[in-house]
C-alpha cells in the first residue's frame, strides 16, 4: 500500500507506468458523488471531477476526520484504478500513518492506494503536478499540515488547469491551515460527528460534520450530517442533515464525535 519517495523523477515513473496500465476506466468529466441523494442533489450530482476541491479540519483535533472523508469519497471511485495521496513528511508524522486494515475495515481497498511522501512543501507541490497529469489515477489527495506558502493564487491556477485539462479530481487536505481565497471549485469544513450506536452499544459507523464554505457553481454556507455505511460502500444522511446548528452547537457535536472515536 505504501509508497515513499524524496525524488521527484521516482514519482514520475510511477506516474508514467499507471498511465501505461490500462486503468482508464474513470470519466474525464462528470460527478464524485458520495452516494447520499441530497447531498449529491445539492451540488447538482456531487463534486465535479476535473477540479481541485479543499478539505479543511474544523478543529486540529478533526484531522483524521477530513483525512477520512475525502478518502472514502475518492475511493468510491469504481474499478480498481489508484489513488494517488501525497503528503508531507511532516504531516505523516503529525496524523499519524495510514492503516491498511482500517480502510479494509470501512470497506475501501488498501491495495488501490499509492502513497508519497515528499520532504517538504517545495516537493509536495511538485509531485502534485506530475500526478494530477496522471491519467490511470481515481483521484489524487494532496495533504499538508500547517501554513503552505508555496500554495498561492498563481500556483493554485497551475493545479487547478492541469487537472481540468487530464480529468483528474484533486483534493486538497488543508489541516491545521486557516481558509484563504484560492481556485477551488468547493471548500470544505469537515469535523466528526457522534455516530449511531450499533447493538449492544457498539460504536457506531463513521460520522462526518460537513459545511460548504464555498462553492464557485452556488450559495455556500449549507451544513450535513453524513454516515458512512460500510455494506454499500457509500454515504447517507441522517436527521441532521442540512440543519443550520450554531457554532457553539456544532463545536460540542464535534467534541463529541472526536471523543467517541
Amino acid at each position: 500500500m505504501r509508497e515513499s519517495s524524496s525524488q521527484l523523477a521516482g514519482l514520475r515513473r510511477r506516474v508514467a507506468r499507471l498511465a501505461a496500465s490500462g486503468h482508464e476506466n474513470r470519466p474525464a468529466e462528470g460527478w464524485l458523488a458520495s452516494g447520499d441523494a441530497r447531498f449529491d442533489g445539492a451540488l447538482g450530482g456531487g463534486l465535479a471531477i476535473g477540479r481541485v476541491h479543499e478539505f479543511f479540519a474544523a478543529d486540529a483535533l478533526d484531522a483524521t476526520s477530513a483525512a477520512a472523508f475525502a478518502a472514502l469519497l475518492a475511493l468510491r471511485t469504481p474499478g480498481p484504478a489508484p489513488l494517488l495521496w501525497l503528503r508531507t513528511a511532516d504531516a505523516g508524522r503529525r496524523t499519524g500513518h495510514i492503516y491498511a486494515p482500517g480502510i479494509a475495515e470501512l470497506g475501501g481497498d488498501p491495495d488501490r492506494l499509492l502513497l508519497v511522501e515528499a520532504a517538504d512543501p517545495k516537493l509536495l507541490l511538485a509531485c502534485a503536478n506530475d500526478a494530477i497529469r496522471c491519467a490511470g489515477s481515481a483521484a489524487v489527495i494532496v495533504e499538508s499540515w500547517g501554513k503552505f506558502p508555496l500554495l498561492d493564487l498563481t500556483a493554485g491556477r497551475r493545479l487547478a488547469l492541469g487537472a481540468r485539462d487530464a480529468g483528474t479530481t484533486l483534493l486538497m487536505l488543508r489541516l491545521n491551515a486557516i481558509p484563504a481565497p484560492s481556485v477551488a471549485e468547493t471548500r470544505w469544513s469537515v469535523a466528526a460527528a457522534a455516530s449511531h450506536a450499533l447493538a449492544a452499544n457498539a460504536p457506531g459507523a463513521p460520522a462526518f460534520d460537513l459545511e460548504l464554505l464555498r462553492w464557485r457553481g452556488g450559495p455556500a454556507g449549507t451544513r450535513w450530517r453524513l454516515d458512512w455505511n460500510h455494506d454499500e460502500h457509500s454515504f447517507g444522511d441522517s436527521p441532521l442533515s442540512g440543519a443550520l446548528l450554531p457554532l457553539p452547537a456544532r463545536r460540542a457535536m464535534a467534541a463529541h464525535g472526536t471523543a467517541a472515536a
